[in-house]
């Protein structure tokens, strides 16, 4: 819940000015009422897309101050964040919402980044893997069509590496992300080493080549570091540099 309208507007235009490499996806996940303008301003940008931070679980009701997952779609829109580390501890999302939301989300033909995470205690009580795979497993759809499989990303998110001073390594973050991996060839056996896992733990332009070096980190999902074009756009360089 950062920026206003105009705000916005001159970031992703800041961002989208600078040459970015065909190989790398850009995806910015944008307040609500921003959706329209700023999709406007990416459109025929093919590798830079905008997308919602959350939908509703629900296609339609009573549910004031919503959206649904019909609502962003029909606004050109073609993927949301679900079950954010932020949405789950502020707003009590379980991980039974979230695969509800899932479920709606790719009823609508939208594509998902689904969140998962530890808090400090829970790594603290060495409990971080069993965590993590239950609320992986719980948060995915129990009847997932194997096609629907392309259009999942999962992101990690280290909730006690977020804003508390403490910081993830590189080897921590491959660790969880190498178990991640494990869960979902399990989970889908033709399709887990397919499916693009971010990590969430304040990646910055400093850590950003180490972290994307890892194996099994495919890319970041980044959160202050994005509100100031100059260091997006550097942990973008450092994405550039690995794939060469």
């Amino acid at each position: 819940m950062n920026l206003n309208r105009d705000e916005a507007i001159k970031l992703v235009k800041a961002i989208i000015s600078e040459e970015i490499d065909k190989d790398i996806d850009v995806k910015m996940a944008v307040p609500a009422l921003y959706l329209d303008s700023l999709r406007e301003i990416v459109a025929g940008k093919i590798n830079v897309n905008i997308g919602a931070q959350n939908i509703h679980e629900a296609s339609s009701g009573a549910f004031t101050g919503e959206i649904s997952a019909k609502m962003v779609k029909s606004c050109g829109i073609e993927w949301t964040i679900l079950g954010h580390s932020e949405r789950r501890k502020l707003f009590g999302e379980t991980s039974e919402i979230v695969q509800n939301k899932c479920i709606s989300a790719l009823g609508e033909g939208l594509n998902v980044v689904i969140c998962v995470g530890e808090p400090e205690t829970v790594r603290n009580n060495g409990n971080h893997e069993l965590y993590v795979k239950n609320q992986l497993l719980d948060s995915l759809p129990h009847e997932l069509n194997l096609s629907d499989t392309s259009k999942i990303t999962i992101a990690y998110e280290p909730v006690w590496a977020i804003g508390t001073g403490l910081t993830a390594s590189p080897e921590q973050a491959q660790s969880m992300h190498s178990f991640i991996r494990k869960q979902l060839e399990l989970r889908f056996p033709s399709k887990g080493l397919d499916i693009p896992i971010l990590y969430g733990g304040s990646m910055k332009p400093g850590n950003a080549f180490d972290l994307l070096s890892q194996n099994d980190i495919d890319g970041g999902l980044i959160g202050g570091a994005s509100l100031q074009a100059d260091s997006f756009v550097q942990i973008i360089r450092r994405a550039e540099e690995i794939k060469k």
